[in-house]
């Protein structure tokens, strides 16, 4: 690789981690936008669109490979307009390309490079190429683009017809869900569990919150025991293994073999925000005590490590440090040796180092294989001897750690993500009675309303300072309004329900098209993308759509307006004309199925202690009752009508 000068990129004034990365790389990067596709336009170049995120491995691998080689970057500026894009700010950009990628190559990922005409309409694509590699399809499309463009012209095409099933749901009509609906796409959901090691069948493996919130919610309502132990089994599974941070909690992005064993080792806000609402409410189904402590512990880590001065929180931990993925939490056993003196044999057995935990390189991913109680018989100690030393230990390898070189933070402040972790501690409250983590909610919710929500009702989606303004997606929108509705619950203050609301209203408005219920991911009059789309699959993260319908029909209840339970119903049976084939990918869906066909209840109460007495269901798993609190009497809302005195 030859030397090259610091001189910045056009990526200079942006404030995202990932694009920062890139602002030295001599490849003449442009943020994504329309002065790049005019330049592009103008200048009759293909665009380079590189998409990723900043607590990527691969991503630091290519740019270290590609990016920062002098050649590789002459190349790529002479032929190409190249614009990076950070996927967690611009979803909507990534989804246009990722489903052209998907389409081309048959699977996608992270780093995503895919080619584009100067109209920004994606022919080609892939994800992580290593230099050789990448110089020949920088020179084979460069080829291609200047002898034989019309048929990159008709792959662009073709790549459009095949994405317009994501771009304009159909709007269906269906039989009436019944009972017998419920249980097909339980037992659809049920044959994708991998019932040896939890999770979904497969490697690598990713926590998927919303396919096991389906099932506590279906053995909630029905009672089928395989719900439930598919759901327990995957909880312990996970937090025993390596994907979760045994002493500093948190969990990692995903595990690369199907035991949970090799995590990923970025830690993303989104996982754990998921993963405590998880943990939390099974703990409230189960009385088990290892959920409750995964959940205190993952509530730690994200107050120490993610956490902004005013409440708020970052994004993510990245994978790397001092050049290497996951070096930070690895051990080898003369390391633990040092640190834990006599103890050292006891926890090293705990977390299978030189066993279980053994790595490359001599390292070990610390995890575990059974129950404190269990262990504990084993060594012959009893179980508060075994719990005090192992705490000890924790604290000290914490200690031992915070002398490493930390992964770098991500420091955007993201609205959706921030809603979800609103939620996650609104769940930890109702599960372990903790108020300080009612107060981090309102603190993070307080914050958002300040600096999020313009005057019209508008969200911005990304609250880092001195970044430039970007308009909330549909995302924003569904899970802050969900995160108002649970404020209301868990407080009885009327103004949160009426954000909800608002939100519900303006996104109705800006987002809807006609001809389906679905509304797009960006505001139809703000997008700058060639194609507009909708979000309906959920992922790690349940799809926009999939969380509104769920928004329309808790909303629909308290403000008893027929408009929105219609629309939640027809949202529901436009997804679940693709939900028979797609279970796993449409749990979140099936949640609201659960809503429709099981019965739904409005517990009202109301009076002068109302609060006071609403405690108790306050602390209940009750996913298929609105819990309405009035103080004091509400004439104008007809759900409270009649029934303060």
């Amino acid at each position: 690789m030859e030397a090259f000068s610091k001189t910045p990129n056009k990526l200079l004034g942006q404030t995202s981690p990932y694009l920062l990365q890139h602002l030295y790389n001599p490849a003449d990067w442009h943020p994504w936008g329309l002065p790049a596709l005019k330049k592009a336009k103008t200048e009759n170049k293909p665009l380079l669109i590189s998409i990723g995120y900043s607590a990527c491995h691969w991503c630091h691998v290519m740019e270290n490979e590609c990016f920062e080689d002098q050649d590789v970057a002459d190349f790529m500026n002479a032929h190409f307009v190249c614009v990076k894009v950070d996927r967690e700010e611009r979803p909507d950009v990534d989804h246009v390309y990722m489903n052209a990628v998907m389409i081309v190559e048959g699977k996608g990922g992270w780093p995503l490079n895919c080619f584009a005409l100067p109209d920004g309409r994606p022919f080609w694509g892939g994800t992580y190429f290593p230099k050789k590699t990448w110089l020949s399809v920088l020179m084979q499309i460069n080829r291609m683009y200047n002898e034989n463009y019309d048929a990159l012209l008709q792959q662009a095409e073709s790549i459009s017809l095949a994405t317009s099933s994501s771009r304009v749901p159909i709007t269906v009509d269906v039989e009436p869900f019944t009972l017998d609906h419920t249980l097909r796409f339980f037992r659809n959901v049920l044959s994708k569990v991998d019932m040896q090691e939890g999770g979904l069948k497969g490697a690598p493996k990713f926590p998927t919150p919303s396919v096991f919130a389906f099932l506590l919610q279906y053995h909630h309502l029905s009672g089928h025991s395989q719900a439930i132990e598919a759901l327990t089994l995957t909880l312990k599974k996970m937090a025993y293994g390596g994907i979760y941070d045994q002493i500093g909690g948190g969990f990692a992005r995903y595990s690369t073999d199907a035991k949970w064993k090799v995590p990923h080792f970025e830690k993303m806000l989104y996982d754990n925000a998921q993963l405590i609402s998880l943990y939390a409410n099974a703990y409230l189904v189960t009385q088990e005590n290892l959920f409750r402590d995964v959940v205190v512990h993952t509530l730690k880590f994200v107050d120490e490590e993610l956490t902004t001065p005013e409440g708020l929180f970052y994004s993510a931990l990245d994978a790397d440090s001092q050049g290497e993925e996951g070096i930070y939490y690895l051990w080898t056993e003369k390391q633990i040796e040092e640190v834990l003196g006599e103890d050292a044999a006891l926890v090293k057995n705990y977390y299978g180092v030189g066993g279980k935990g053994f790595g490359e390189k001599g390292r070990n991913i610390l995890l575990r294989s059974t129950t404190d109680e269990v262990f504990a018989s084993g060594c012959g100690l009893s179980i508060e001897e075994v719990r005090q030393k192992l705490e000890s230990a924790k604290n000290a390898l914490l200690s031992e750690r915070k002398n490493r070189v930390k992964p770098a933070t991500d420091y955007k402040i993201i609205v959706s993500w921030n809603a979800m972790v609103i939620c996650g501690l609104l769940d930890a409250h109702k599960a372990l009675g903790d108020e300080k983590y009612l107060q981090y909610a309102l603190r993070a919710a307080d914050a958002i309303i300040q600096k999020a929500i313009s005057p019209q009702g508008q969200l911005l989606r990304n609250l880092t300072p001195g970044s430039e303004p970007i308009g909330g997606f549909l995302e924003d929108y569904a899970w802050l309004c969900k995160a108002f509705i649970m404020l209301y619950e868990s407080t009885g203050h009327l103004r949160y329900m009426h954000m909800a609301a608002d939100l519900a209203r303006y996104a109705e408005t800006a987002f809807s098209n006609k001809g389906t219920s679905m509304l797009s991911f960006a505001e139809t009059k703000n997008t700058d993308l060639p194609e507009d789309f909708f979000e309906i699959f959920d992922t790690v993260i349940p799809s926009s759509n999939s969380v509104k319908a769920h928004n329309f029909f808790v909303l629909a209840h308290f403000f008893d307006n027929a408009l929105w339970a219609e629309r939640s119903q027809q949202m529901l049976k436009d997804a679940f004309s693709l939900a028979r084939d797609y279970s796993a990918n449409m749990t979140h869906w099936g949640s609201l199925l659960l809503r429709h066909v099981f019965p739904f209840y409005t517990l009202v109460v109301a009076g002068a202690d109302a609060s006071a007495k609403a405690t108790n269901a306050r602390r209940t798993y009750a996913p298929n009752v609105l819990l309405a609190v009035a103080e004091k009497e509400h004439s104008d809302l007809p759900l409270f009508m009649d029934r303060y005195n």
